[in-house]
């Protein structure tokens, strides 16, 4: 997959310098590109983020109006936390598969089949009478969104002129938030009813349906169709993407030459033999991703970022916040939670104004700190709670929260606030804009391992939420979250390079001696100036 460098509009070649003045001599300015297509295209994949964020959002209200529907009883700890963390751990096998597979067979049909398993599984969910049934939908659900997550983000920014590739790719996290928000309007709406919850996971079928519909009348990217031999189809998707321009025919030939020069250049670097099978091309990959400095140094920062953005707790709000806050005694926890989702939703509006301007690392170093100052604002409240509810008097085995348990209770509900608010804003955007890290020949497997670590903390993180906050406290459970991100800010802070307003060729080139953080640095400064 290929990303756009900074003055080069659209797939453009990552080794050959001298194409800047080739695009520019040719008329292809990165501005022209910044019409409908572009948009429209971005807008029709990033339904997968909308799918994923729906998931997410739902299960919160699934899981505290099942009652005793699945199996004649109530769902235990473990139940909730299998049903929960079953997506997480067929999306973390799902990812890496479909980084081959959309080299292999194409980043629409990969897309395509997650539509359908998105359904199914949907579907699945709504019709179960029982646990297993229940795991099994939420398991197709994961093979779904662990393949479109992936592949979306590479699908858009493989499109995106440099100028806009932050925001652009953010636009999928904003529909990641939209989701949510809207899982938790459905989620509010049905829950007051007994078995509506039926409703709740199969109405998510509807954008799944949706997606694979408009996905039909999309093109396929052009640098696969390059890559598969499909040169004329190529061109005709390029003419496309330069509409009404006069001179979109001579355009596209420009852009073409580049992508096939880029195409050939990989080829003669991998070796690869068109009789290998996925496979065996696979591992070749993987030995140049691991054994080349540059390389290895992008794949330890885009895992780092995707494991931090889970393992800081986050989801684990997202999966199981209609529960906290029913614990917490607000009469309509389903209501309560739908107050983060849409602080989520508009702190990544923010984040999408700010990205490509202040920063991919600025942005991090600064938001970090809030987020760790509301978990353990969360500790400490979490605390006053365990205290209070000790000295209370029981009455008939029920004891109504004391004006001071309530307060708490909002300080609780105002911390974890704060924090959606920072997440938004930096390490819930940032780790998406992972393959502006990687050269050509390992961006779609760089991806797709990178995308694994998030799938791959996000099922450790929805297994051990219910049960830490059980035996190890409330308290300590959002302390150790709080440490999780302390040592992800100690970790930008040393290895993170500022990747903004960069060509493709000048990060490869950061990444190759050392992490480049000082330079980077101060070359983001030197254009701020």
């Amino acid at each position: 997959m290929e990303h756009n460098d900074a003055d080069q509009p659209l797939l453009a070649d990552d080794s050959h310098t001298h194409s800047d003045a080739q695009y520019e001599s040719s008329g292809v300015s990165a501005e022209g590109l910044g019409g409908l297509f572009i948009w429209a295209l971005t807008f029709a994949a990033g339904i997968s983020g909308l799918l994923f964020g729906y998931d997410t959002g739902v299960i919160s209200a699934t899981l505290v109006s099942i009652k005793t529907d699945l199996s004649g009883k109530l769902l235990t700890t473990m139940d909730k936390s299998i049903i929960t963390s079953c997506t997480s751990l067929f999306a973390l096998f799902a990812s890496p598969l479909a980084g081959v597979y959309a080299d292999s067979i194409g980043r629409k049909k990969v897309l395509l089949v997650a539509d359908v398993l998105f359904t199914i599984g949907a579907l699945c969910q709504a019709f179960t009478s029982t646990v297993l049934g229940m795991v099994l939908g939420r398991s197709l659900v994961g093979l779904a969104v662990g393949s479109a997550s992936m592949v979306s983000s590479l699908y858009i920014s493989e499109l995106a002129p440099s100028h806009l590739r932050g925001r652009l790719v953010t636009i999928l996290c904003l529909f990641i938030t939209a989701g949510q928000v809207v899982a938790y309007i459905i989620g509010w709406l049905f829950s007051s009813t007994p078995g509506d919850w039926r409703w709740i996971v199969g109405l998510g079928a509807i954008p799944a349906i949706l997606q694979l519909m408009t996905l039909l009348f999309l093109p396929e990217s052009p640098r696969w169709l390059v890559q598969a031999g499909y040169i004329a189809e190529a061109k005709a998707v390029l003419i496309k993407v330069f509409g009404s321009d006069s001179q979109a025919g001579y355009k596209a030939s420009a852009v073409l030459r580049a992508i096939e020069e880029d195409v050939a250049a990989e080829a003669a670097q991998l070796s690869h033999n068109k009789s290998d099978s996925n496979f065996q091309r696979a591992l070749r990959t993987m030995a140049e991703l691991c054994s080349i400095d540059g390389n290895r140094r992008a794949l330890i920062i885009a895992m780092m970022l995707q494991g931090l953005q889970q393992l800081c707790g986050f989801n684990s709000l997202m999966y199981f916040s209609a529960t906290i806050f029913e614990s917490l005694s607000f009469s309509s926890p389903t209501l309560t939670s739908l107050t983060v989702a849409g602080t989520n939703f508009l702190f990544t509006l923010l984040a999408f104004s700010l990205i490509d301007c202040v920063g991919r690392r600025r942005i991090l170093l600064y938001s970090i700190p809030f987020m760790i100052t509301a978990l353990l604002g969360c500790a400490l409240a979490f605390s006053h709670l365990r205290w209070v509810h000790s000295v209370s008097s029981p009455k008939d085995g029920q004891s109504q929260p004391s004006s001071s348990a309530s307060s708490m209770s909002v300080a609780i509900l105002i911390c974890l606030t704060v924090y959606t608010a920072a997440y938004a804003s930096g390490i819930g955007n940032v780790p998406w804009q992972q393959s502006e890290l990687f050269p050509l020949s390992v961006r779609s497997l760089g991806s797709a391992l990178a995308t694994a670590t998030n799938w791959g903390s996000n099922f450790i993180v929805g297994l051990t939420f219910l049960p830490m906050m059980e035996t190890l406290t409330p308290r300590w459970t959002f302390v150790i979250y709080a440490l999780v991100c302390a040592l992800g800010w100690i970790s930008v802070w040393f290895i993170y390079p500022e990747m903004s307003g960069m060509s493709l060729e000048e990060v490869k080139d950061l990444l190759s001696d050392g992490w480049g953080v000082r330079d980077s640095v101060r070359r983001h400064e030197s254009r701020d100036t």
